[in-house]
Formats: structure tokens, sequence, C-alpha cells
């Protein structure tokens, strides 16, 4: 049975009915996305309880000339591409019932979106030709410039087009870069082209092309900029897709095709890589330190937990790249989760001033429980995801460079300053007024929403093997690739670069 094309085409298709069939009101529209979204998440599971951990090739593969030898329907996952996918499902239908309220203006349109959007996705995380790749991974610009544009605050339509404009200008350069490897290698299969070898010269600048675009989709400092205003004014569920999701797709492509297909041009360029995270994990901490805005905060501290992610990838080792994966899955869950405990609040005060809250432990006693654990995972507090992927990504930063393990620890310290204090101003001291103290607690949906990421985020802390497993022969086959490049080293003015192939890496 064709799984990855159901998972991708059984969205539009409810997506298309939701908007072309009359008659669909918003409580019709709201089932209707609710129901396909689970019915994604059990053909998920039904992948990962079929997929086989053993080897490193590709399953569930399908193939369909469409416009040969140009393009092809050309679809498959390996371990690091199922979890995405499944992180993908699993959210999509919390953020279908976070919607459930708070979104009354043109509901089947929205779903609809959100529906395109999963497909999307889907399509990005299991395309096997580079071509198709792009066309995912670019269109999926579309329904979320939409969700912001259309239901997002005051300022919605500058930063649904800054978002945009930052993130397919950045894409323009991968598409040339695209266009001559195919001409080189005579392929658009990803599977071939990360088997070639192309020339270090041609590397180097190929390497550049496709950083453009990934680094924006991260996105890396300096070009953040858009993703703050892009999370103040979408509403929450579009934040918890921004953060959970597409934001994965900038390190999932540094995955798929900078690491196994520019493996000179990455050793040689690690500086780069390795001082942009570095900048990026003390400057946007510093920066999260002074927020008054509560999703602010959260988009800041993501730009520092996705440079770590950055920075693990590059530490080029086993270690690095698989906490870098379980990185991006924990993040995935936990800033969504923290965004969902934004928007609880907001649906009540219609404000996210840190300063107008206060004293929600008295008055929301399970909200303040839950968004405690969700601050303590993201300070990687041990049993926690955060703990497991931030552990291993400095063991595997640790073997390529001690000067950079330093300054990223400071990340995790700085970490615990913001996240700590935004939850001593929200959740202790003297509520701000009389109608904060007046806000109800968690009611059945909002619980029902959160729950299953809090089980999520525990069940990766204490077995963080059931999510590895499936990524390790895909990790061993990306580092079997890079053995024996010769990596660069730092200015003299910080430590030497130790060889990125440890004794244990040679052993393999």
């Amino acid at each position: 049975m064709p799984m990855l094309s159901i998972m991708i085409l059984l969205p539009v298709l409810a997506a298309l009915l939701l908007v072309m069939l009359p008659g669909v009101d918003a409580r019709r529209a709201r089932l209707v996305a609710l129901v396909t979204t689970l019915v994604e998440f059990v053909l998920a599971l039904m992948l990962w309880q079929r997929f086989e951990n053993a080897g490193a090739a590709f399953q569930f593969v399908e193939k369909l000339p469409l416009f040969a030898p140009y393009l092809d329907w050309h679809l498959g996952i390996d371990g690091i591409a199922l979890m995405l996918i499944l992180l993908s499902v699993f959210l999509m239908p919390l953020c279908i019932l976070a919607s459930w309220e708070s979104v009354q203006k043109r509901v089947p349109e929205y779903m609809a979106a959100f529906l395109v959007m999963e497909s999307l996705m889907i399509g990005t995380f299991a395309a096997r030709d580079i071509f198709l790749f792009y066309l995912f991974f670019e269109a999926g610009l579309i329904p979320m410039f939409l969700i912001i544009g259309i239901w997002g605050g005051a300022r919605r339509i500058y930063a649904s087009y800054k978002f945009f404009l930052y993130t397919l200008l950045g894409s323009v350069l991968m598409l040339v870069g695209m266009i001559y490897m195919v001409g080189v290698a005579g392929s658009t299969d990803i599977g071939v082209l990360s088997l070639y070898d192309f020339d270090p010269h041609a590397q180097f600048w190929l390497f550049l092309a496709f950083f453009a675009s990934f680094a924006v989709k991260m996105p890396m400092w300096p070009v953040h900029t858009w993703l703050p205003d892009a999370h103040v004014e979408a509403p929450t569920a579009g934040s918890v897709i921004l953060a959970g999701v597409l934001l994965k797709l900038g390190g999932y492509g540094f995955v798929r095709f900078s690491l196994p297909m520019f493996t000179d041009a990455s050793a040689q360029l690690i500086w780069l890589v390795f001082g942009l995270s570095m900048v990026a994990v003390v400057y946007t901490s510093l920066v999260a330190l002074v927020q008054n805005d509560m999703k602010k905060l959260i988009a800041y501290s993501s730009v520092a937990h996705m440079a770590f992610v950055t920075a693990g990838l590059f530490a080029l080792n086993t270690q690095g790249i698989e906490g870098s994966l379980v990185m991006m899955l924990s993040h995935g869950l936990v800033s969504g989760a923290l965004f969902l405990c934004v928007g609880v609040v907001y649906d009540r005060l219609h404000t996210r001033e840190i300063a107008r809250y206060g004293g929600l432990a008295d008055t929301m006693p399970r909200y303040a429980l839950l968004l405690l654990f969700f601050t303590m995972a993201s300070v990687g507090l041990p049993a926690t995801s955060g703990f497991v992927a931030e552990f291993l990504v400095l063991i595997g930063l640790y073997q390529t460079s001690s000067w950079a393990t330093l300054i990223m620890t400071t990340g995790i310290i700085l970490g615990a300053a913001y996240m700590l204090w935004l939850y001593r101003r929200v959740a202790f001291g003297a509520a701000a007024g009389d109608d904060t103290r007046a806000m109800p607690d968690l009611s059945l949906r909002e619980v029902a929403i959160l729950l299953p990421i809090t089980a999520a985020v525990l069940w990766m802390g204490i077995y963080p093997a059931s999510f590895q497993a499936p990524m390790k022969p895909a990790v061993a086959s990306i580092v079997e690739r890079l053995k024996g490049r010769e990596l660069a080293t730092l200015p003299t003015d910080m430590t030497t670069l130790r060889p990125a192939v440890t004794a244990e890496m040679a052993a393999q």
C-alpha cells in the first residue's frame, strides 16, 4: 500500500472538501480537520511499527515518473524522516483542538490551510527526488503565509510578508545549486546525489547556496529577525507548527544535503557554522532576558535552541548528529507546548505582556504545574527530552572543539535564567489585577491538548533509545561519508579543533 502517498494526498483532499463543498460550517470544518489529522497520526504510527531499524536503506519507497527525467514522484523514508513525520502528525491534531474556540473567522479556510500544510510537511520529509523536495519545501510557505496574514494579530501583514520574503529569497540560490548538481551528476535522485563526489571547489559554492536557504529556515543568526515577528502575530496553532516543525526543515536540509553531499565543504566551513551558532546562543539568550512579551521570549529561545542543533550537526560525529536530531524532536514538543500555554492565558486575558500576569500558581494550579514542567524541559531537566538532547550535543561537540563546547554551555545557563524568570513573573507573586485573579483554570479540552505532549517529553527523556534506534543507521551512514575529511582550524585565539573522527568512529 502506498502509505506515503496516502499520507500526502489525504489532507489535500480533505482541504479541498472544506473549501469547495457548499454548506460546510465551522463545526463541520473542525470535525473534518480533527478526524483527518487523527487518521494521519494513526498512519504514521503504522509506519513506525513496520519500520525496520536495521540498515540505512530507505523504506516504503514509491516511484512514479511525472516529468522524466526532470521530476519523479519518488518517495521514501529513513529513520530521520520517520521521526520528523511523527512529530508533524502528532502536533497537528493538537493544533486543531487549540483552535477549536479561539478561531471564529473563516474557519473552513483556516482548517484547510493547516491540512495543506500537513501534507506539504510530510512531502518534504518523504521526498527522494531533489526537485520534488524543493517543491514541497517552498510550497510550505504558502499556507503559513496565509495563516499569519489572515488570522494573525495587528501587524500580521508586515509579519507574513517578512516571513515569506526571507524564506523565499534564501531558497533561490539553493535552486540554482540543485540545477547544477543534477547537470553534473545526471540524476535527480537524492540517494544518487548523496553518493556522488562533487568537485571540492564546487562543493564550497554549493554548500553556501544551500546554507543560504537552510540558515534562514532554522533560523540562524543574523537572518533570524523574521521569527519573533512571525510568532508574535501568528495565531497560537500557527506558532506551534512554525516552531514545532517548520524550523526543523532547515536542520533536516543540513542532514539530507549539506553533510552527505558536500562533505569536504562541511568539514572546511565548520568555523562558519560554529561561529554563528556561538553568537546566536549567547546573543539571543540575552535578548530573551529583556523581553516583555511571552511569545517573543519563547521565539528567541527557539533561535538559541536551533543554534545547539547546528553546532551538534557540524561536530561531524555520531553523538553530535544524534543529539541534534533529538534536540529537533524535543524542541518541537517543548516549544509547541510553551506556545500552547501562552495561548491558554491569551484566550482569557487577550494579552501576552508578562507584567499583566502573576499569581497563577494560586488561581490556575493545573496550568502552573504544566507550565513548570515545560519550563524545566526547556531548561534541560534530567528525565526530560531536553536533557538528553543537550547532553548528546555537548558530548559530540566536545570531541570537536572544547572552546565551542564552553560557549554553547553558557546557553544552558542563560536559558535557565530567562525561562525561570518568565515562570516566576507569571506563576508567583501577586496577581496584576482582578481580571487575572478571575481567570479559570485549564478546561478539559486544554488538558487533553497538553497531557499528550507531557507524556511524549517524559517518554523521550526516560527512554530516548526508542526514538534514537530508527535514526542510528542513517546517522552512521552520514558519519561514514564524513570519515577522513580534514577539518578546518579555528582562528588562533580559539582552541584548535580536534579531529572529528574519534577512535570510536574510526572503529566503525
